[in-house]
């Protein structure tokens, strides 16, 4: 007998095979974590004190709220996948304590902030990235999700492999990058599900 095996396509979230109560709690979540990312995005562009510990905190914010985001969706959304609900708790769990460490170390000073605070962003951000991926499926909001998740990568890559950010270069590249995922997360929320759906 073939034991079941899990593929990228059980895990993504098609549209199509959920009900209405399912795509609105799922367009609220998506929703949720654009708007937590765009605000802070926007606050922290113009913040007037452009130091690590103002980056680590912002940052730790806004994985706190993602990450709680998605355990919720994990947690509550019964229509998806098995799955789909586990790879949400564990990847929403990850980035959840990446926000408590962040926000809590963000005291920390000079060399070992930076070094902290360049590895919490880039790993927090690749793994938002793969989530997103990994969910795009295959409807018609599908190109939202996966332009998020290059984004998401790209930028988690970059700060990574980038040595020597400056405080300011790194709270300018945080507070842009919050901002376009801030967008492309709220259209993807606004048009997530709006294709024609069956099975409901």
């Amino acid at each position: 007998m073939n034991s079941p095996h899990v593929t990228i396509d059980t895990l993504s979230i098609e549209p199509n095979s959920l009900t209405e109560q399912a795509i609105t709690g799922l367009r609220i979540a998506f929703a949720i974590s654009a708007v937590a990312a765009l605000g802070l995005g926007i606050i922290l562009l113009f913040w007037p004190t452009k130091t690590l510990a103002v980056v680590a905190v912002f940052l730790g914010i806004n994985f706190l709220i993602t990450g709680a985001v998605k355990m919720g969706v994990g947690i509550f959304s019964h229509s998806l996948s098995a799955g789909t609900r586990i790879l949400d708790v564990l990847l929403g769990l990850l980035v959840l304590i990446a926000g408590i460490i962040t926000v809590r170390n963000s005291s920390a000073t000079g060399e070992l902030l930076l070094i902290f605070t360049v590895i919490m962003i880039g790993i927090g951000w690749i793994i938002e990235g793969v989530i997103a991926m990994v969910e795009a499926g295959k409807s018609n909001s599908r190109l939202w999700a996966t332009i998020f998740g290059i984004v998401s990568i790209i930028a988690g890559v970059m700060v990574l492999a980038v040595p020597g950010w400056t405080a300011a270069w790194l709270l300018l590249i945080t507070a842009i990058t919050l901002i376009i995922l801030g967008v492309v997360g709220l259209v993807r929320a606004l048009t997530f599900g709006k294709e024609p759906h069956v099975g409901r």
